[in-house]
């Protein structure tokens, strides 16, 4: 394939300038999720009195020494409900992430009980419910470090009903013949019960681990019978009397011990080493200052691929037909790939460039990869005329049938229907990660509050209303602002419509990781039953 040259000047005062001001949208990123890390460990001494492990040492532990962690949505629930996003940052209230469990590729959800004791908002679910979905797709074993609160009251409205959801998914992972293996490290108690209650194999810790349905008090208003945490539901109780766990530990570091000695007997695939692919020509510290400051400015989508795609080699589709969509085949760390990216706003004639080049792909068997950025489909007289409706209804068709593996990173703009097509969080990528330069919205802020100043003066106008212009602008500013804080990075990742926020640099390490997952994953054969295990 041809590689591809760069037309890009690093010495230039423009690059310097937007490399600068990625690297301050990264930093911020990358504080807050210190801060949940800080928060986190400032509870060291309350957890070794009571000889446990903070949760983010019992991750590492259970993690194969020296190999790579790749955390996900480390940011969800960012200045929502108990996360003020200020003060208190939760991370979702838990730890999640893909790494090496004793050199098994596996999944790992650990509850950070240091963060209210590791209570469940709802944010913090829905991380939990995009975990399960990554591990059915992806075949992937899944370990939960289990110490919890259970779910905060204060919003069970917001959760009740969903949060049955994780259950029945538990239930489905289990008959897809996926294991799951929970370490109960404390408390997993009322709803939580069932959380080790479902999974195929429990680990219990001795004088720590507590599982049951109801607590002493509400046993007591219940039923008046008076019973302490562990006759209802200890760790002796489980391992003597129930047989709800398969193996007691002494401590944390036993139970982690016990973990990897699970996961090692289990057969399951080894990860493959990885491989001698061709770099890129171009150094990925480039990717910095690549993406102009300001949205406005319009930068060319193949100085990424260039800095992305093994050698650099870059074998356009249809390269002279509606350039503004760029087409094309390469690879990432020897995975073969299609990738599609954005120079402006999709054209009737890119949608059918894309769609085809989406068919072509799914019918070679060939894994998509989205880099979003675009103002979303060409409106106005000629796109219209030229079935702007029609082509882009056609391309959001294959994006959303496409059978093969798919990720997006979100690089810049990601507005309106452009961020369907180019298959954003409601069209099930695989994964979909975000640059700290990322926007997502119906449509940038200045445009919405244009739209607001000619309906609302239309509609004064028509009804014989005097204009006053000063309210008017007044009530546009508002929407205009308010836009532009939704549509941030860290408003968007808050709510999970991103797997997380990435270093640009990190972008091809992190998509040759995902495209390693998909490639195990298809070659991994499970054998499911109609039910799941069951304890009888």
């Amino acid at each position: 394939m041809p590689a591809l040259h760069s037309r890009i000047n690093v010495r230039s005062a423009a690059f310097q300038a937007n490399a600068e001001r990625m690297a301050e949208r990264l930093a911020e990123v990358r504080r807050l999720e210190a801060q949940v890390v800080a928060e986190s460990a400032s509870k060291a001494d309350k957890f070794e009195r009571r000889g446990q492990l903070l949760p983010r040492e019992r991750v590492a532990r259970l993690l194969d020494r020296g190999s790579s962690f790749l955390e996900l949505s480390s940011l969800a629930g960012l200045g929502m409900h108990d996360d003020d996003g200020k003060k208190s940052v939760l991370g979702g209230g838990s730890i999640a992430g893909i790494g090496l469990v004793a050199g098994k590729r596996v999944l790992v959800s650990a509850n950070d009980a240091a963060l209210k004791g590791g209570t469940v908002a709802p944010m913090g679910l829905r991380k939990a419910l995009r975990i399960q979905q990554i591990a059915l797709e992806n075949k992937l074993p899944l370990i939960a470090l289990v110490e919890s609160g259970g779910a905060n009251l204060m919003y069970q409205a917001e959760m009740f009903v969903e949060g049955g959801r994780a259950f029945a998914n538990q239930a489905r992972l289990s008959a897809a013949g996926i294991a799951q293996i929970a370490v109960v490290h404390g408390s997993s108690t009322a709803g939580g019960a069932y959380l080790p209650g479902l999974s195929d194999y429990v680990i219990l810790v001795r004088d720590r681990s507590s599982i049951f349905l109801a607590g002493p008090p509400l046993v007591k208003a219940a039923i008046g019978e008076d019973a302490t945490d562990d006759e209802l539901g200890g760790a002796m109780l489980h391992a003597e009397t129930t047989g709800l766990g398969e193996y007691l530990s002494e401590n944390d570091a036993h139970a982690i011990a016990l973990a990897r000695e699970l996961i090692d007997k289990l057969r399951w695939d080894t990860a493959p080493a990885a491989g001698s692919a061709p770099a890129p020509l171009f150094d990925a510290e480039e990717l910095m200052g690549i993406v102009p400051s300001d949205d406005r400015e319009p930068y060319d989508v193949r100085e990424l691929i260039a800095r992305l795609v093994d050698g650099s080699d870059f074998l356009e589709f249809k390269t002279l037909y509606a350039p503004d969509t760029v087409c094309g085949h390469a690879r990432i760390d020897g995975h073969l790939v299609g990738i599609l990216g954005n120079n402006g706003p999709i054209q009737p004639n890119g949608s059918t460039k894309a769609g085809q080049f989406i068919q072509l792909c799914d019918q070679s068997g060939t894994p998509l990869v989205f880099l979003q950025n675009t103002t979303g489909y060409m409106v106005g007289r000629e796109a219209e005329r030229a079935g702007a409706i029609k082509h882009g209804s056609k391309m959001i068709q294959a994006v959303a049938n496409a059978r093969v593996p798919k990720f997006t990173i979100v690089v810049g703009g990601s507005f309106g229907a452009g961020n369907y097509g180019m298959c954003g969080r409601g069209f099930d990528p695989r994964f979909i990660f975000s640059w700290p330069s990322a926007r997502v919205a119906v449509m940038g802020g200045a445009q919405a509050a244009m739209v607001m100043d000619i309906v609302s003066r239309g509609k004064l106008e028509r009804g014989g209303t005097p204009v006053n212009d000063d309210a008017l602008k007044a009530m546009s500013d508002q929407l205009r602002q308010r836009i532009d804080r939704e549509s941030n990075v860290l408003f968007g990742t808050a709510r999970l419509w991103d797997d997380g926020i990435i270093d640009p640099r990190d972008t091809r390490r992190v998509l040759a990781l995902c495209l390693q997952l998909a490639a195990e994953s298809e070659q991994r054969t499970l054998r499911p039953n109609a039910f799941g295990v069951a304890r009888l």
